[in-house]
């Protein structure tokens, strides 16, 4: 059987020598579960831009914001941690809004970073790479849910590549 004439080409990803294994798509539904907002310690990053969206959806000045809410880590900003039962939470994570779930109070005005969860390029290198995040985060979205179109799986990891070109 031959390969369908409309299928996508499989092409490099940018920093990574192997074509894309998912051309096809992948599946992805968030559960809220929180897993990807929880953790280790580590950094949850975003853009100046980022910053006063977000102090403008809190009702902040952008120096409030980042005094209440930020701090910074080897020169960039940082959305700040609580540590709680199941980790090092980010600021926004909200577990009680909605009994069994975690939600982000951040939703509409949230980082590229947490936007783009879970197509960010490391995790999209191979297939293992992917399960190996499904499994570690864990993440019970991956892998379920809607089928993700290789076209918007792209954007997002081409945003993410792009965010983390210096300046």
């Amino acid at each position: 059987m031959s390969a369908r004439s409309d299928a996508p080409a499989r092409r490099a990803v940018p920093g990574n020598p192997e074509p894309e294994w998912h051309v096809g798509g992948l599946a992805f539904g968030c559960t809220q579960c929180g897993n990807c907002c929880t953790g280790p310690p580590g950094a949850v990053w975003f853009s100046e831009a980022e910053g006063r969206a977000m102090a403008a959806d809190r009702g902040l000045s952008e120096v409030d914001f980042l005094a209440r809410f930020a701090r910074t880590i080897d020169g960039r900003w940082s959305l700040n941690e609580t540590r709680t039962e199941h980790g090092f939470d980010c600021v926004f994570l909200d577990r009680k809004a909605i009994p069994g779930k975690a939600i982000c109070g951040m939703y509409h005005a949230r980082p590229l970073q947490c936007r783009t969860w879970p197509f960010w390029p490391e995790i999209l290198k191979s297939k293992r790479s992917w399960e190996s995040y499904r499994r570690q985060t864990p993440c019970p979205g991956m892998g379920s849910g809607a089928m993700v179109p290789i076209e918007s799986i792209r954007i997002q990891r081409d945003a993410m590549i792009d965010s983390e070109r210096p300046t």
